[in-house]
C-alpha cells in the first residue's frame, strides 16, 4: 500500500485537487474538513467510486481535541499518517487598524496553531519510522506581505519560519518539511475579489493568468514524492512569476 495522505482543509479548492490527484496516485486518502461536510464526503464517494481509498473526517485544526480524535480515526483507519499536507486556512482582508483581536487570534488559531497541532500529532509515528513527508501551504503574501492583508501576511509568514525550522530538527530522523507558497489561485478563497481585482491580478502576473487548484496540487504531490527525496526546508512558489 502506498503511503497514507491527511489533508487539511480538503473540501474544497487547493485541498480537494490534492486530495484527488494523491488519490489518482493509489494513496490512502483522509480528506479533512470542519463545516463543509456534505462536499468533503461527496469528494471521498467519488474517490472510492473511482477505484481509489478515501474516507472524511471532521476536526477544527484550531482545536486540541479535535485533532487528536482526526488522527486516532486515521490510525484505526490506515495505521498513521505517512505525507501530511497542512492545507487548511482562512483569510481576511481589512486595514490593520480595523483588525480585532478576536480575529486576529481566529485566523493564527486556524493558519498556524493549526500547522502546529497536526505537525505535532504526525510527528511520532513518522519519527518512529523514520521517514515521513510534511507539507505546509503558505501563500506569497507570506514572502511579501500585501497592503490590507496583514493577517494573512503574518500567518503564512510564520508558516514559512515554522517549516525552516522544523525541516531542522527532524531531517536527521528522515522526516522532510517542505512548504508551497501559492500566488493568486482560482478559488472560493479570492471569490470576494471583483472580477476587475481579478482581472488587474492576472494582468501584474507574468503568465497572465491565475493558477489553478491543480496546479498547486501537482506542486504538492512533488514534493512528497520520491523525486524530492533530496528536498526538504524549501520554499516551492507556484506563482505564474508574480514575485521571484
Amino acid at each position: 500500500m502506498k503511503p497514507t495522505v491527511l489533508i487539511t482543509g480538503a473540501s474544497r479548492g487547493i485541498g480537494l485537487a490534492t486530495a484527488r490527484l494523491f488519490a489518482a496516485k493509489g494513496h490512502p486518502t483522509v480528506i479533512n474538513y470542519n463545516r463543509s461536510r456534505e462536499p468533503a464526503c461527496a469528494a471521498a464517494r467519488e474517490i472510492n467510486a473511482s477505484g481509489g481509498m478515501a474516507f472524511a473526517v471532521k476536526a477544527d485544526v484550531s482545536k486540541p481535541d479535535e485533532v487528536t480524535a482526526m488522527f486516532q480515526e486515521v490510525r484505526e483507519q490506515f495505521g498513521g499518517v505517512d505525507i501530511l499536507v497542512n492545507n487548511a486556512a482562512i483569510a481576511r482582508q481589512s486595514l490593520f487598524t480595523d483588525i480585532d483581536y478576536g480575529e486576529w487570534r481566529e485566523t493564527f488559531g486556524v493558519n498556524v496553531d493549526g500547522m502546529f497541532l497536526c505537525c505535532q500529532a504526525a510527528l511520532p509515528y513518522m519519527l518512529q519510522k523514520h521517514s515521513g513527508c510534511i507539507v505546509n501551504l503558505s501563500s506569497m503574501w507570506g514572502q511579501v506581505g500585501a497592503s490590507c492583508e496583514v493577517l494573512y501576511s503574518a500567518t503564512k509568514s510564520a508558516v514559512i519560519g515554522l517549516t525552516k525550522a522544523l525541516a531542522q530538527e527532524v531531517g536527521p530522523s528522515g522526516v522532510r518539511v517542505n512548504c508551497v507558497a501559492p500566488g493568486v489561485i482560482d478559488t472560493e478563497m479570492n471569490a470576494h475579489l471583483s472580477p476587475d481585482d481579478l482581472k488587474e491580478l492576472a494582468e501584474c502576473t507574468p503568465l497572465m493568468r491565475l493558477g489553478t487548484p491543480e496546479e498547486v496540487a501537482r506542486a504538492i504531490c512533488f514534493l512528497a514524492s520520491d523525486d524530492a527525496s533530496f528536498i526538504t526546508g524549501q520554499i516551492l512558489c507556484p506563482n505564474g512569476g508574480y514575485i521571484t
